[in-house]
């Protein structure tokens, strides 16, 4: 698999923070993405991690990325808003668009929010996790299709022409679990193969062909022309399109050219249909009785969404963060360029307590 190198979530947050901050991004905004980079380190989901982080120092270098770009709120209605993210970080404004819509859920009880101009806004987990805290139940879409333009295949199609196409939904439980629904709609997330890629590891059967349409294992065989696969055959493929739709709400698409793309979230106010308190006890104890159930043999116990995700958070909190060698190498390449420091003199006492292990 390669070799790695374990870093405490602290000091991987410093690096980001630092190394963000070297490429003109303002310190509240290198903070925020560096946080939820990590986060989805801990949560289980390299893929959506610091590996990204060398992408998008290069599209800041290539002019792509404005590091400083505030998201601006356009177009709002007592339960609507646009919101312009001036290509600035995705994450940074996926944050504050998700952050609006609770607060206008406060009156408005339902939310929806579409944005444009955003550039990538990593792991939608983060946001329907952002929702669950605040009592919401938080709904995350992002579509991206047209002729010959993505990476997966529609169902019984022989070129790509959607992206991976993911959904989220966050749903508070009363405790530190929320459900997260979180998935590509292709059998596995492009972020995966990246991954992959780095540690010299093969890929899951089904999930890919090449580019002559045979079915592959090998992360090569994707990046010299292959293709992903949607999850469930037409099943998948229907909620593919569907995110399309959703983001299409933007008005991001191109009649002549035939693509629709966009990010869309919705919030709900779950007080404005029945007591959060009791909601959360009865999602808790549905959940509980779900994984109640004897678990089939070759499993050790039923578990529901969000369970792995708060377990790798637990473990990796504890133990730290394994990072590949080539996902490092980078890092230092990117910090010997920009004079930053990896060192952990970087970490600040604020970002120990950000990471605090809970009871310790």
């Amino acid at each position: 698999m390669g070799t790695t190198h374990c870093f405490q979530a602290s000091h991987l947050h410093a690096i980001t923070r630092q190394l963000l901050m070297a490429a003109s991004t303002p310190r509240h905004i290198a903070d925020e993405v560096a946080g939820i980079l990590i986060n989805a380190n801990l949560a289980g989901h390299d893929s959506h991690g610091v590996l990204r982080l060398p992408g998008y120092l290069r599209s800041i270098e290539d002019g792509g990325l404005v590091p400083a770009a505030e998201p601006a709120f356009v177009n709002e209605t007592a339960n609507t808003v646009r919101v312009d993210g001036g290509h600035g970080f995705g994450h940074y404004t996926a944050r504050k668009a998700m952050e609006r819509g609770i607060e206008k859920t406060k009156e408005a009880a339902v939310c929806g929010m579409s944005l444009v101009r955003n550039e990538h806004i990593g792991r939608l987990g983060e946001y329907a996790e952002q929702a669950a805290r605040a009592g919401r139940i938080g709904i995350i879409t992002y579509g991206n299709g047209g002729r010959a333009r993505g990476s997966t295949v529609p169902f019984g199609g022989a070129k790509g022409a959607l992206g991976t196409n993911p959904i989220s939904v966050g749903v508070p439980t009363g405790d530190d679990t929320p459900f997260i629904v979180d998935f590509a709609t292709s059998v596995i997330a492009g972020g995966k193969i990246q991954f992959a890629h780095s540690r010299g590891a093969d890929l899951p059967e089904g999930a890919i062909v090449d580019k002559h349409g045979n079915p592959s294992v090998k992360t090569a065989d994707f990046y010299d022309g292959g293709s992903l696969l949607a999850f469930g055959l037409h099943k998948g493929y229907a909620l593919s399109l569907l995110t399309c739709l959703l983001g299409g709400l933007s008005g991001t698409f191109d009649v002549e050219q035939g693509t629709m793309r966009g990010v869309f979230m919705q919030v709900i106010n779950i007080d404005a249909f029945t007591p959060l308190e009791t909601y959360q006890q009865g999602v808790r104890a549905f959940l509980d009785g779900i994984k109640s159930i004897p678990p089939a043999p070759g499993f050790d116990e039923v578990l529901v969404p969000g369970d792995f995700e708060q377990r790798s958070r637990l473990q990796r909190l504890a133990d730290g963060i394994e990072v590949p060698d080539a996902t490092y190498q980078q890092l230092q390449e990117w910090a010997e360029k920009s004079d930053a420091s990896l060192s952990e003199e970087t970490v600040e006492p604020a970002d120990v307590q950000r990471y605090q292990v809970s009871g310790t």
